[in-house]
């Protein structure tokens, strides 16, 4: 591990410093789009007033919902071992999401930003005895931080794509001494833990991915059988976790299916609920019938999309379609964890782009466990042929459930590699001094 400071890490620690004040506007510019709590906002620049509690603390970053729900599990049964947990997002539905899901004793915060003022508030105040970052959240500022104060840090479930190994190769100083800073790194597959090696990483395990022992997503009978007894008959399909330009694609294959099932239903989920009024606009200019979900509306004969503009409902909506299209892969989001849909049953069909998840999806496609649409107009091509033949999207889902099953387990190897550092005098809370302060 290299023990001399690469110039730009100093260099973009000062400017990181320089520009906190405008992180104010920042944060003003993210409420406006929805992406932030004003009521919020202290925790944003590191501060609180939620108190630290007393004992061993674990502190676990998770960037948006899909890593949430990754480290659920893990959080629970750390909870379980005694250990108080916060974890930090970035979004306001993994912020959301946490509140309804932590188990009793754990906490949430919004991560600070990443600049020393924000951190050093954040970090004198949490004083953690472990901190993990989940996949690939790499912010310097952080790495640089708690390699400074000497916390046990861990990458949890990581993973490093082929483009991103390039771009930090670039820098093979800057690399080895961010990497550097991590004590171990649990990666998600072989390959990763290759390419985390490569960049410096001292420690690095393969427990397996995380994503895999997700416990199934909760679904309320009672509104499944009701919604159900709404769509009678007709044919359905999902268009989940959709992005912006990811509606238009599934609009466009909703009009070429219905030349087939003229009275098909599309559920649209969109990513982020916050778009659903300009989705139910868009759905307009289609033509289109649209009733959203928060409404309480009916799904009658007449209504073409059903719009889940909620959020914890996702097994609702998986169960309630047997074809999904699983959006993020038609643009440069990198694809959303498929394995939530392969525990509900339902038949997957994806766009190319799956980086987040491509160990997975590899054994989907391999095993004919999953279909992949190269372009945006083989979508409905693709769902069409699912649509009308059942008894394949049957197999197709049975074939995704069992790769998910076989690989479980992740998650009480990554516990047993965790002890050694779960163990020791707990910190609790008590300030370091001599630590630079900012705005």
């Amino acid at each position: 591990m290299a023990d001399r400071k690469p110039f730009l890490i100093k260099a973009y620690r000062g400017l990181a410093r320089v520009l906190t004040p405008l992180f104010h506007l920042l944060f003003r510019l993210r409420c406006r789009a929805g992406k932030e709590i004003p009521a919020r906002k202290g925790e944003r620049f590191g501060r609180t007033g939620t108190p630290r509690p007393e004992g061993r603390l674990v502190w676990i970053h998770a960037a948006s919902v899909g890593e949430t729900m990754s480290v659920l599990p893990l959080i629970e049964a750390l909870s379980a071992q005694g250990c108080r947990v916060l974890l930090t997002t970035v979004t306001v539905t993994a912020a959301d999401l946490a509140g309804q899901r932590l188990p009793q004793g754990a906490l949430h915060q919004f991560v600070p930003f990443d600049a020393p003022g924000p951190l050093n508030r954040f970090l004198e105040h949490w004083a953690p005895d472990l901190a993990m970052v989940v996949e690939s959240e790499i912010w310097p500022c952080l790495f640089d931080e708690l390699r400074s104060r000497k916390v046990p840090f861990v990458l949890l479930n990581g993973r490093l794509s082929d483009r991103s190994h390039r771009a930090w190769a670039r820098f093979p100083g800057v690399a080895h001494y961010l990497f550097g800073c991590l004590h171990a790194v649990l990666a998600q597959s072989a390959a990763d833990a290759e390419r985390f090696r490569q960049l410096g990483c001292t420690r690095v395990e393969t427990p397996g991915n995380l994503k895999f022992d997700a416990s199934e997503p909760v679904a309320d009978e009672k509104e499944i059988s009701a919604l159900k007894a709404q769509i009678g008959g007709r044919p359905v399909w999902l268009s989940a976790l959709t992005h912006p330009g990811e509606d238009e694609i599934a609009l466009e294959a909703f009009g070429k299916l219905r030349q087939d099932f003229p009275d098909l239903l599309l559920i649209l989920v969109p990513r982020h609920p916050a778009r659903a009024d300009d989705i139910v606009d868009m759905c307009g200019q289609y033509g289109l019938e649209t009733v959203c979900r928060s409404s309480g509306e009916r799904i009658e004969a007449s209504t073409h999309v059903f719009l889940g503009d909620t959020l914890g409902e996702m097994g609702l909506f998986y169960k309630l379609a047997p074809v999904t299209f699983l959006g993020g892969s038609f643009n440069d989001a990198g694809g959303h964890n498929p394995v939530e849909a392969a525990l509900t049953g339902s038949a997957l069909v994806t766009g190319p782009n799956v980086a987040n998840a491509r160990a997975v999806y590899k054994d989907f496609w391999i095993s004919d466990a999953a279909l992949k649409a190269g372009e945006p107009e083989d979508l409905a091509e693709r769902v069409a042929g699912l649509l009308k033949k059942p008894e394949k999207a049957g197999e197709q889902a049975a074939r995704a459930r069992a790769i998910v099953e076989a690989g479980r387990g992740a998650l009480q190897k990554t516990l047993q590699l965790l002890q050694p550092l779960l163990k020791g005098e707990a910190r609790g809370g008590a300030p370091e001094a001599g630590r630079e302060q900012g705005s």
